[in-house]
């Protein structure tokens, strides 16, 4: 997934302001077997435009901050399984360029933001996952190595079935805390 990653912010000009190093590509395992529900997420490291700390009803908080393989982490992305695998191929793609495109093009640990009440998708979760739609197609144009993305063509059960366990990274939440805590 994290090689993917890679070459979709290495390829696609709306993502080459991502440098991978820095975002933590994990996974955790769905409570329920059912398809619907969260496939992935995007948990940024900052608060609105990267700052480190945030003030809330009097008190200032901070992140939990996240080091790994000699970086501070600035994101995490995370894969629900099975569910995310689970997807058609397609949705599958989508659901990463989702993802990845709720990064900051500032690339400062915030998230991507819209103007009015909907910041995170636009007006329409569905508009912004059409747009995703073109981005993959528009990257699947530029000749990337199938490689990197043969591993999608598999459900769960098949991915396992062909390649042995599903292994990755796994990490806990980071918590938001109390500077008085934080010292």
């Amino acid at each position: 997934m994290r090689r993917l990653c890679e070459d979709v912010c290495r390829r696609h000009r709306e993502f080459e302001h991502i440098d991978m190093k820095r975002v933590a590509v994990t996974f955790a395992q769905t409570r329920s077997p059912v398809e619907w529900g969260m496939q992935a997420k995007l948990t940024p490291m900052r608060f609105e435009r990267g700052a480190m700390t945030q003030r809330r009803d009097g008190q200032t908080w901070t992140v939990q901050r996240l080091f790994h393989n000699g970086h501070e982490m600035l994101y995490i992305l995370t894969f629900y399984l099975p569910r995310f695998l689970n997807q058609t191929y397609m949705e599958k793609l989508v659901t990463v360029f989702h993802e990845l495109y709720h990064i900051s093009p500032a690339f400062d640990g915030d998230i991507r933001r819209f103007e009015g009440a909907c910041y995170m998708h636009t007006g329409s979760q569905a508009s912004y996952d059409k747009q995703m739609e073109e981005f993959v197609r528009q990257y699947l144009r530029m000749k990337s190595p199938t490689s990197l993305r043969l591993f999608l063509r598999h459900d769960f059960h098949g991915l396992r079935k062909s390649h042995g366990n599903v292994v990755g990274l796994r990490l806990p939440n980071p918590r938001i805390i109390p500077m008085d805590d934080a010292a």
